[in-house]
């Protein structure tokens, strides 16, 4: 799957999603005993039900995240581009792909934990 974003502010999307949960647990949705766990807090964000992405590219010479996605990031690679997104053809995407390959996903572990 492919996804593009644009004018996404994930400390809004984050914000809603709180507001969400607390809703749920006002209206008794929830009961006060149920623990506000990763997956309950993911179904309100505005990307449920997509799985988190892989490959993070910013193009335009930009090397920051810019409040995109921010929760939905933990664990992704990135790759920063100079190219202008109106610029960001196959080719430019080939080279992210050959950047993305040549990773080892680790997910938060250390090496010697992937070794052992």
């Amino acid at each position: 799957v492919i996804s593009t974003v644009s004018d996404c502010s994930a400390r809004e999307d984050n914000t809603s999603a709180i507001e969400m949960n607390q809703s749920n647990l006002s209206d008794s949705v929830l009961k006060e005993s149920d623990e506000l766990d990763e997956n309950a807090f993911e179904k309100h964000l505005s990307t449920y039900p997509l799985p988190d992405p892989d490959l993070f590219i910013r193009t335009g010479g930009e090397q920051r995240i810019s409040n995109f996605l921010i929760w939905q990031l933990a664990y992704t690679e990135l790759y920063f581009s100079d190219t202008l997104w109106p610029d960001f053809d196959a080719k430019e995407l080939e080279l992210a792909f050959a950047s993305y390959a040549k990773r080892r996903r680790r997910y938060g572990l250390v090496p010697e934990q992937i070794e052992s």
